[in-house]
């Protein structure tokens, strides 16, 4: 009779009262007492009262109607913003639950109109489980980069790193790590059977995923990463479609497309990652405006701005194409490596291009590696530029302008031993002797050749004046 008579009553006061007496009168009846229940904990949150519907909550004795009612109380408190009272609840024997509720609303949702992300790692951050929270809050980063292809996703993603990073720094070392969420479709509908798919066909055994722990450096990495990211969709707003997923490699192909070099070079350093993009790509800019119109030297100031030159000069004297030459010289003074590989992509994407070389280049390479510089002249069929390449080294080994090829001692019985690139030398002149009819070729042909008799000469009196000293 009472259970009828609240299905019509219309003032949730008044139900909740009745309801209340009612639950003594239905003795050992459990169902019916976990139907007023129910009845109480609805009424109480309708009314606002969430303290009371969450009491009302917990001692419901069906485990599928509290189930059902914590579904409700999380979601109606959540759309409330009333995350305060849904956080600090105690959640006796229903924290698994809670937690796995708000997971699969977080997944379900469109993830810039609700929130359950944020009161996720707000549950977590209250009950101290830090790790669990950085967890949280880096899915939620990596979905925002693939789901949100915005500026505002873009900046709430590096929000959201920044928030796992500092949920790590607060665990002690040994135990600051998180397993990286899975990327992609991952996440399973809920309810979908393990085994079958929709039409009922057994389905292939899931895969195993590799586990992959990400520590400290490694958010602080993605941390960097976030953050250019959003530089580049700030700089290029064209961008943002691709920049929010894409890689640290993928990034320095971006960055260096809109010109960011400095970035890009910052970003190589921090995931230790080549610079052989940054240098190809800046040189193809520079051969771009060599031969580009007023409009691509226009369109060029803007990126040689986002750059630190040591000053960008835009009076007449100097144009756009000069600033980028100068932007790709100081570069390769200032990052050197053992092998000169930075040299050698400029000079061979250059080359490959048909761009004669600067002289500043030029001067640059003889002091780092001349014979590799003598290759790349074969490589591409500069006789001409090879022979006078040769010549200058012979007579700089010789002691003529040999602080010009980085020799320190040119040839003497008392300086270390010196060397040619004589396979170098011999490539080229049987190069040049297969065009025996062509005079230029006799001649520089013949000009290296006297060059080589002039050394050998030098070096044969070296070579003796060596003997003789060792002998006295």
């Amino acid at each position: 009779m009472v259970l009828r008579l609240l299905d019509v009553v219309g003032l949730p006061e008044l139900v909740i009262q009745l309801a209340t007496s009612a639950i003594t009168e239905a003795g050992d009846d459990w169902k019916s007492q976990a139907t007023l229940r129910t009845c109480i904990f609805k009424h109480h949150l309708d009314l606002g009262h969430n303290s009371q519907a969450y009491e009302a909550l917990t001692q419901i004795s069906d485990s599928s109607r509290q189930l059902d009612c914590l579904r409700q109380l999380v979601v109606v408190l959540c759309e409330r913003s009333q995350l305060q009272d849904l956080v600090e609840f105690p959640y006796v024997n229903l924290h698994n639950e809670v937690v796995g509720i708000i997971e699969s609303r977080a997944r379900a949702v469109d993830l810039m109109t609700h929130n359950y992300y944020e009161l996720l790692y707000a549950f977590h951050i209250y009950r101290h489980n830090y790790r669990k929270a950085g967890t949280v809050m880096f899915e939620y980063g990596m979905r925002l980069g693939r789901e949100v292809r915005t500026l505002r996703g873009l900046e709430k993603q590096g929000n959201c790193y920044l928030a796992a990073l500092n949920c790590l720094r607060l665990i002690r070392p040994e135990y600051a790590w998180i397993v990286q969420p899975a990327s992609g479709a991952v996440y399973d509908r809920p309810g979908a059977s393990p085994k079958r798919n929709h039409d009922g066909e057994c389905t292939a055994a899931p895969t195993n995923r590799q586990i992959e722990i990400l520590e400290l450096e490694d958010l602080e990495k993605e941390c960097s990463l976030a953050r250019i990211r959003l530089t580049l969709a700030q700089h290029d707003p064209s961008a943002v479609a691709v920049a929010g997923s894409a890689s640290a490699e993928e990034m320095v192909t971006l960055l260096v497309q809109a010109g960011l070099f400095d970035t890009a070079i910052s970003l190589c350093q921090t995931f230790k990652l080549p610079l052989t993009p940054v240098f190809e790509g800046l040189a193809f800019k520079c051969i771009k405006l060599q031969f580009g119109g007023e409009a691509a030297q226009a369109e060029a100031w803007a990126w040689l701005a986002a750059n630190q030159l040591s000053s960008v000069i835009t009076t007449k004297e100097s144009s756009a194409t000069d600033e980028a030459w100068r932007l790709l010289s100081t570069y390769l003074e200032r990052y050197k490596v053992q092998n000169n590989l930075y040299h050698h992509c400029v000079i061979n994407k250059l080359l490959s291009h048909g761009v004669p070389l600067p002289n500043w280049l030029i001067n640059s390479y003889k002091k780092v590696d001349a014979a590799e510089l003598l290759r790349l002249y074969l490589n591409y069929d500069l006789l001409e530029e090879a022979v006078d390449l040769v010549s200058e080294y012979v007579d700089a080994v010789l002691g003529k302008g040999h602080q010009y090829f980085g020799i320190e001692f040119p040839l003497s019985a008392t300086a270390p031993l010196v060397w040619l690139p004589y396979s170098s030398i011999d490539q080229l002149l049987h190069a040049l002797g297969e065009n025996s009819a062509n005079s230029h070729n006799i001649a520089l042909s013949q000009k290296i050749l006297d060059k080589l008799e002039d050394y050998q000469q030098k070096v044969d009196k070296a070579t003796r004046d060596l003997l003789y000293r060792r002998t006295l």
